[in-house]
């Protein structure tokens, strides 16, 4: 599943436009949604990177929490 900047520009609609944002690390092109690990196109599917992933998209998580 791709994911913030491996989005193609046509998963990126009008959705996308009226927030005024681009997707956040992680997010996949359904804003407020996240993925990691093994889900993520091109991930290394490795439990660590999974780890490190997920850490990062509980960030992402975080931000996108504190704009709505």
């Amino acid at each position: 599943m791709p994911t913030d900047r491996q989005l193609p520009a046509e998963d990126l609609g009008p959705r996308w436009k009226d927030l005024g944002r681009e997707p956040l690390p992680y997010e996949t092109s359904v804003p407020g949604v996240f993925a990691a690990g093994d889900v993520r196109l091109a991930s290394m599917k490795r439990v660590a990177a999974a780890v490190g992933d997920g850490a990062g998209a509980v960030r992402s998580v975080h931000q996108y929490l504190a704009t709505i």
